[in-house]
């Protein structure tokens, strides 16, 4: 699966401002990653939004944002924003800054007890 390379051009510059943020390709798509938390991606030519939970619903009733079905079910907390939401990169940065939010005002991800290394 591809997608746009024109649109990974616009967010990374976009994004550039962000310190240590890591870019990924994932899926067969790109991600963008701050603080350990994904924040943005682009799947085919829509841009996927990682938002909080509690801005879930209110942002998917603007327009040209849509429910993300990456794996065939509804992902609570990621939205789809379809090409013509994004045209500007005025409208594109007010997207980016729904997941650079969501990375800010995260809790810092639990270590799961394989990341943890041990010294003998």
């Amino acid at each position: 699966m591809a997608y746009s390379e024109k649109l990974a051009e616009r967010i990374t510059e976009l994004l550039k401002p962000q310190k240590k943020l890591v870019i990924k390709k994932m899926f067969g798509g790109i991600c963008y990653m701050l603080k350990d938390k994904m924040i943005t991606g682009i799947v085919e030519d829509k841009l996927m939004i990682r938002c909080a939970r509690k801005d879930y619903d209110s942002l998917l009733e603007k327009p040209h944002a849509s429910v993300m079905t990456f794996t065939g079910r509804p992902m609570r907390g990621f939205l789809y924003v379809a090409p013509e939401g994004i045209r500007t990169d005025k409208q594109l940065q007010k997207w980016l800054d729904v997941g650079i939010e969501f990375a800010y005002k995260s809790p810092p991800k639990k270590k799961r007890l394989n990341d943890i290394i041990v010294h003998c």
